[in-house]
């Protein structure tokens, strides 16, 4: 399994409020785990609440002796909601903090992945780029309620507004999807710096080239900040899966 990730401030904005963690090693009873959380809020908040919650989620699995991925997983959003929540609370300079995430671990031949916000994942299965996450905004809303094309949706003056976030309420609603990935070639995790700024076409053409992993993070980074790279744009991907598993 070769992995590869890589976080940007972009072109316009001061700070960077995204964060990424990733581990191939066995964490808690989890084979590996894979995490991206693009943080909102005032000065320093979005920053502070997005690191918060990966430190949270990952304690929690690491030393919750939780044995399901699913439940591992959910728990630990659940804590880092209240702790954001709360302290957001109480702290007036960190009032409205909050944070997307998206969350995914291997385990055999299934991938397991938790959404909350509009951070997405993505597979390429017969060459198709496929958006297994759905993102909680207010775009989306429109998207599914035929209100807006897609096409509409990726330069709409809303597509920022998201529903849901870890930490914006006290209590967090969690999606979770389960992907066989017996016929699936790469995995996709990033924020919406960059699914803001390029098409998904532009993103599978550039996953699928003869390049390494490393070259291919970089220059999806590289493009989105040709666009604008107005927002900070965060990037993991995952390649050679099946190989690791077939080797176990």
């Amino acid at each position: 399994m070769r992995v590869s990730f890589m976080t940007d401030t972009g072109r316009t904005r001061s700070q960077n409020q995204d964060a990424v963690f990733a581990t191939q090693e066995p964490i808690g009873a989890l084979p590996n785990l894979f995490v991206i959380a693009d943080g909102m809020g005032g000065h320093n908040a979005g920053d502070y609440a997005s690191k918060k919650a990966i430190d949270l989620v990952t304690d929690y699995i690491a030393n919750s002796g939780e044995q399901g991925a699913v439940s591992a997983i959910q728990q630990g959003i659940t804590i880092a909601n209240e702790a954001i929540f709360t302290e957001a609370s109480r702290d007036a300079a960190k009032a409205g903090m909050g944070t997307t995430m998206v969350v995914a671990t291997i385990d055999g031949e299934m991938l397991r992945v938790a959404n909350v916000g509009d951070s997405r994942l993505y597979i390429m299965r017969d060459g198709a780029l496929q958006q297994v996450t759905r993102d909680h905004s207010v775009i989306e809303e429109m998207v599914r309620k035929g209100e807006v094309s897609k096409e509409v949706a990726q330069h709409h003056p809303k597509r920022n507004l998201i529903t849901r976030a870890v930490g914006a309420e006290e209590r967090v609603r969690v999606d979770f999807f389960d992907v066989d990935l017996r016929d699936v070639d790469v995995v996709l995790m990033c924020s919406d710096g960059l699914t803001n700024m390029l098409e998904d076409e532009r993103i599978a053409e550039i996953i699928t080239l003869d390049v390494s992993v490393h070259q291919k993070v970089t220059k999806l980074v590289e493009e989105a900040n040709l666009a604008g790279g107005k927002d900070n744009i965060t990037v993991l991907i995952i390649e050679a899966i099946m190989d690791e598993v077939r080797a176990c």
